[in-house]
């Protein structure tokens, strides 16, 4: 009898793809996702190593192929392979997921400005009416030198749980505006942990992940400037503030304004209590 193991072993086998009639050579398996499989795999005509997906269909090449960006894969190469499915093969980004990015960046500064160059490729596909439906973590990859990559475009319709906006969730109409609710749950996981967390941060969140779709941020841009805002020290568009609110920003803006005023009117005060004496 054959055991798990081996059953397992030789699945795996006869997945692998058949890259026979390319210009590759088939190294390993680096990734599953919903879409396929990721192999790493080497070009010997141009001496370097790609990435190579192996999808059931070729929606996602061909979106990608339209979407040339620095923070989205660029494609290399599409076909089809002899057993039927098809295949491209991309940039091999060698960097950590945005998940084990995270783990590993205790500063909220440090992971805002990350999130921030996430929604630049999100809104130019969302410019050329490319949503992505299926925002995550484990589909952010930060690379080798800080650079910020949108991975698995051209889902159908699929999406996780955990950061999919209601109406995607019901099966309904998708726009750009679901992807706006998963990048405020990737703003939550950004901010989780923080002991206080400030006000306008949570507006953020609340705002970019309202039920109603038409209640949330209009673009991932608009959701980018108001965290560039929190992070400059100004007012952000998601936040109503107090007074007690506005000042305190106020001071934590002009801190060494406010310490010289300070220091001048203790100067004046020990002027005027000399001349007094």
């Amino acid at each position: 009898m054959i055991s798990d193991k081996i059953l397992a072993r030789l699945k795996a086998a006869a997945e692998l793809p058949d890259l026979s009639g390319t210009r590759y050579r088939l190294i390993e398996e680096i990734g599953r996702g919903g879409m396929g499989v990721v192999y790493r795999a080497e070009d010997p005509e141009l001496g370097r190593f790609v990435a190579i997906k192996v999808l059931d269909e070729g929606n996602e090449a061909r979106v990608l192929a339209s979407l040339e960006h620095p923070g989205i894969v660029p494609v290399h190469e599409a076909g089809v392979l002899p057993d039927g499915r098809s295949y491209y093969a991309m940039k091999l980004i060698r960097g950590t997921r945005l998940d084990a990015f995270l783990a590993k960046t205790p500063h909220l500064p440090d992971r805002l400005r990350v999130f921030q160059r996430i929604c630049e490729p999100v809104a130019f596909a969302h410019a050329r009416g490319v949503v992505h439906r299926d925002l995550k973590p484990a589909n952010i990859m930060v690379g080798e030198f800080g650079e910020v990559l949108v991975m698995d475009w051209g889902a159908p319709g699929v999406g996780t749980p955990a950061f999919m906006a209601p109406e995607q969730a019901a099966g309904g109409e998708v726009d750009a505006r679901a992807d706006i609710f998963a990048l405020g749950r990737m703003v939550e996981l950004l901010i989780r942990g923080e002991e206080r967390l400030p006000k306008p941060l949570a507006s953020i969140c609340r705002r970019a992940t309202q039920q109603q779709p038409a209640a949330r941020y209009g673009g991932a841009l608009e959701l980018a400037a108001d965290i560039a805002a929190f992070l400059d020290g100004m007012p952000v568009s998601a936040h109503r503030e107090s007074i007690t609110e506005r000042l305190l920003r106020f001071a934590s803006r002009n801190r060494t304004l406010l310490a010289l005023v300070a220091a001048y009117l203790a100067m004046r005060i020990l002027v005027i209590f000399w001349i007094g004496r």
